[in-house]
């Protein structure tokens, strides 16, 4: 492959702005190597700046589950583009979306938007805080819930103490209410209840993790989570900015029959345009501003154009409910990768659930952090740079998720699993 064009503009990137990114894992520091620079997608695919084409995995990291470039989102946004692209003022659109996403999670009477996943948990946790009265609250390890300051936290010297701040710039003050426990472990989270119930205002965690690749939820895990917030009186938020529409037209609440209190989403529901939001019942939404005291307000939340992408995007999911098909498309796939990697004795495994799935280079699906960072990440650098050269995309970091959209054809399919086999021999 040719790659001049990318890595020069990778090096004007790098005079501009930190790291060359405007969001570090996009910087390949992860892989090493130089990032291809995106120019077009379209469907299953994306060209780079020297014209490469590439079957693409990350999806804008999970978004486009219908594809880039969607001819109905496309022409949905080019003609609220005619109508203009921001009001300030409250649009039809914004109750359409609204209204979709109640039929879509049942427990839900009223929806927030934001601009952003961070902004959708950060409010939440806010909005948590205030109507329970307390200030803890429970995360688990590797579960990513956005950049604002409480969720940037490492667990403490156990399992039972408060969190340590994970970066610089997050004040141990402000940290010291979040508590930070192992994914998939209910007894910890029953012990820390039994001696901080009380102080607790939440627990928000990702149904199905994927921020440190796929970690499937252990069977009894969330109805655990469930039955603990209910007897101290907690909220259980789900964090469903990756999952929500992406593991059936209700999320994860429906796929797994839990009812959580609030729900945060983002992503699909902006049809690749910024966006997030929460949402629950309306006696928590209710403590919201402007009719109720919890503060949180943005200039461009409910823009029309992300509004309008979203909106065609879950009109599309609401109709055709592809969820089966993009299951049975995940499965057959992730089976043959399997066969490739054992046949040349490469302990491997591909957890997934719905159109999501990862590659993690150990015998056996991992159920938490540690055993995350047991995979091989020095092979999946390898392959990931391997896959690169035989136009394959995967996520430029071995703890990422993959998925799969209504595009990726059997057809497209079968061109990545040969892009793999080919990806292998050279490894």
């Amino acid at each position: 492959m040719t790659t001049q064009r990318s890595e020069a503009l990778v090096e004007e990137a790098r005079k501009r702005m930190p790291g060359g990114v405007n969001s570090p894992v996009r910087a390949f520091q992860a892989v090493g190597g130089t990032p291809r620079v995106m120019v077009r997608g379209r469907g299953a695919y994306l060209w780079d700046a020297d014209g490469n084409r590439y079957v693409d995995f990350v999806l804008s990291w999970g978004p486009m589950i219908l594809g880039h470039a969607h001819p109905e989102v496309t022409l949905a946004v080019m003609e609220q583009l005619l109508q203009g692209s921001s009001f300030g003022t409250l649009t039809e659109v914004e109750i359409d979306l609204a209204r979709l996403i109640t039929e879509a999670f049942p427990f839900v009477d009223r929806v927030r938007m934001v601009n952003s996943g961070t902004e959708a948990t950060m409010s939440a946790l806010r909005l948590a805080r205030a109507y329970t009265g307390r200030d803890g609250v429970v995360k688990f390890a590797g579960c990513y819930h956005g950049h604002a300051d409480s969720f940037l936290v490492e667990a403490g010297s156990g399992a039972l103490t408060f969190g340590v701040p994970s970066s610089p710039g997050v004040p141990r003050d402000l940290v010291q209410h979040t508590y930070a426990l192992p994914y998939n472990d209910l007894e910890a989270v029953k012990t820390l209840f039994e001696r901080q119930g009380e102080h607790i205002a939440a627990v928000i965690v990702e149904p199905v993790a994927g921020n440190m690749g796929v970690v499937l939820p252990q069977p009894g895990f969330l109805e655990g989570l469930r039955s603990i917030t209910r007897t101290y009186g907690a909220l259980l938020i789900f964090d469903e900015v990756i999952t929500g529409f992406r593991l059936s037209w209700g999320g994860a609440s429906t796929r797994f029959s839990i009812t959580p209190d609030l729900v945060t989403l983002g992503k699909i529901i902006g049809g690749g345009f910024p966006v997030g939001a929460y949402a629950g019942p309306e006696k928590i939404m209710r403590w919201i501003a402007p009719e109720g005291p919890v503060y949180q307000a943005g200039t461009l939340s409910g823009n029309p154009v992300a509004m309008q992408a979203g909106l065609a995007t879950l009109e599309i999911l609401r109709k055709t409910r592809p969820y089966d098909l993009l299951e049975e498309r995940r499965k057959n796939f992730t089976e043959e990768l399997e066969k490739l990697f054992r046949e040349r004795g490469i302990p491997v495994s591909l957890p997934g659930i719905a159109s999501m799935f990862s590659l993690f280079f150990r015998a056996v699906p991992p159920r938490n952090l540690d055993e995350v960072r047991e995979s091989d990440t020095a092979f999946y650098a390898r392959l990931f740079h391997a896959l690169l050269e035989e136009g394959v995309y995967l996520a430029p970091s071995a703890f990422e998720a993959a998925f799969l959209s209504t595009q990726h054809t059997e057809e497209i399919l079968h061109e990545a699993l040969e892009g793999f086999r080919r990806a292998l021999k050279k490894l």
